[in-house]
């Protein structure tokens, strides 16, 4: 799409309500540029905007710019926002705000994206004890933690302490931790030794026997759940009267099918843990098959957790009769088969629903044959048939449930992305559109009253 001019913009349209709008929805939109980006944190002069900053995905370019802003709150958005860049959030570790220096020595290297190099270090000698704390998490050098042992904070010296680091440290060092004037540093020195050649000898582990008669019913269920439990010992907990001991019986590995029937287990709502054997091996052929032609419902459900199942297996668990089954094997495996993603899709009704549409095998040809669907969901999945045109994107545009997708559909036609930025109700919509050129979006900044950056002045 060629850029538009300002003059397809008449001034009765562009009202205050339509230029919020268009701030609304350009920062959500996918295709944002670094200079658009900067132009947008300089408009939320209060900070008062930062939703977008933690959710959307930051580039190195934007997550620097952010990091670059005056407003603090920008600072920690960027920090809150798991797709930030590792190396751009690294200049926040000598933040002038200690509250930003905090919040990035608690969560910067969160979301599995860890800490650079050297950076845990630098935080380890904040000038404040709160920070030099929260370093202690990110696997500083033995030589650094062992100085935070000899801090002035008590809350330092306890975060440094570790069994590792014990035996690094000099004589006089521990015995001024063994004697040190804060409970909590004892404490955390006395947990060390606890697990070292100073502890006292741990009473005799209780045999099968007693963990199977046990009165507590946390110790059963543990018991009947373990293989190193005979199983004929227990089978003795099959009238067990805990549901969850009897339930954990039931999915032992070396039960037959026949047995493990005949056990009166109650399957609860919600989620369950898959039992040991299913999470360690169900990547094996023989057992993942043996777990999906399972009557039990949870150890079918288990299996479906796994990434990796034999053709055979996904197809056997994507017929399955458990509504359960099936949606547990389009959440976690990318092979589960187009017609059940889209099933699921559509009636499933948990927090994660929305997630399906990302999955690998949603978008295919023929989805436009929803379009007229009375299932909305269905409508909206219509928009993800990469054969449909701007026909289809046009057919769902007004739609009341599908059309603000629609309208930041790349494929709606120029003109009708044209008219929707001036009619309140769809200007957001269409300012997150991604085929919006870039040359329009700063020409809807400059009407919004947005100031232009020095590198958009010099482009």
């Amino acid at each position: 799409m060629t850029d538009l001019g300002g003059d397809l913009f008449p001034d009765e349209r562009v009202t205050g309500e339509i230029t919020d709008a268009w701030l609304g929805g350009l920062r959500w939109n996918p295709a944002l540029t670094g200079p658009v980006f900067e132009r947008l944190l300089s408009a939320d002069d209060e900070g008062s905007h930062t939703r977008w900053l933690r959710s959307r995905t930051l580039d190195h370019e934007m997550t620097a710019a952010a990091v670059a802003s005056p407003l603090v709150e920008h600072r920690l958005a960027a920090i809150e926002n798991g797709t930030a860049d590792v190396d751009a959030l690294a200049a926040l570790a000598r933040d002038p705000s200690p509250r930003v220096r905090f919040v990035y020595a608690a969560i910067g290297g969160d979301f599995g994206r860890g800490m650079p190099e050297g950076v845990p270090e630098v935080l380890a000698g904040d000038s404040e004890a709160r920070v030099r704390a929260m370093a202690t998490q990110w696997g500083l050098p033995l030589h650094v933690r062992a100085r935070l042992t000899e801090d002035d904070d008590a809350r330092v010296r306890k975060a440094a302490l570790s069994p590792e680091l014990w035996p690094h440290l000099s004589d006089t060092v521990r015995e001024a931790l063994l004697a040190d004037p804060e409970p909590g540093v004892r404490e955390a020195v006395a947990a060390i030794l606890s697990d070292g050649a100073w502890a006292l000898p741990e009473p005799a582990a209780p045999t099968p026997e007693e963990r199977v008669g046990s009165g507590d019913p946390a110790v059963r269920r543990a018991a009947a759940q373990d293989p190193d439990v005979p199983l004929a010992l227990a089978l003795r907990l099959a009238e067990d009267p805990d549901d969850a001991v009897v339930l954990a019986l039931s999915m032992r590995e070396d039960l037959t099918e026949e047995q493990r029937s005949a056990l009166a287990y109650v399957v609860p709502h919600g989620y369950h843990v898959p039992p040991r054997w299913v999470v360690e091996r169900g990547h094996e052929p023989a057992v993942a098959r043996r777990a999906a032609a399972s009557g039990h419902v949870l150890l079918r459900r288990s299996i479906a957790m796994q990434p990796e199942l034999p053709a055979d297996v996904v197809d056997l668990l994507a017929r399955d009769e458990d509504f359960f089954v099936k949606l547990t094997l389009g959440e976690y495996g990318d092979k589960a088969p187009h017609e059940l993603v889209v099933e699921m899709y559509a009636y499933w009704h948990g927090l994660k629903w929305d997630s399906l549409r990302f999955h690998p095998n949603f978008a295919r040809p023929g989805l436009a044959r929803y379009v007229d669907h009375p299932n909305p969901r269905l409508r909206h999945a219509a928009l993800h048939d990469p054969d449909g045109g701007p026909d289809l994107v046009m057919r769902l545009v007004d739609d009341p449930d599908v059309g603000c997708w629609a309208l930041r559909d790349p494929r709606l036609p120029a003109e009708e992305l044209v008219r929707r930025l001036t009619v309140p109700g769809s200007a957001r919509y269409a300012a997150a559109n991604p085929a919006l050129p870039s040359g329009t979006v700063h020409r809807l900044l400059d009407l919004a009253g947005v100031a232009r950056t020095a590198a958009v002045r010099a482009g």
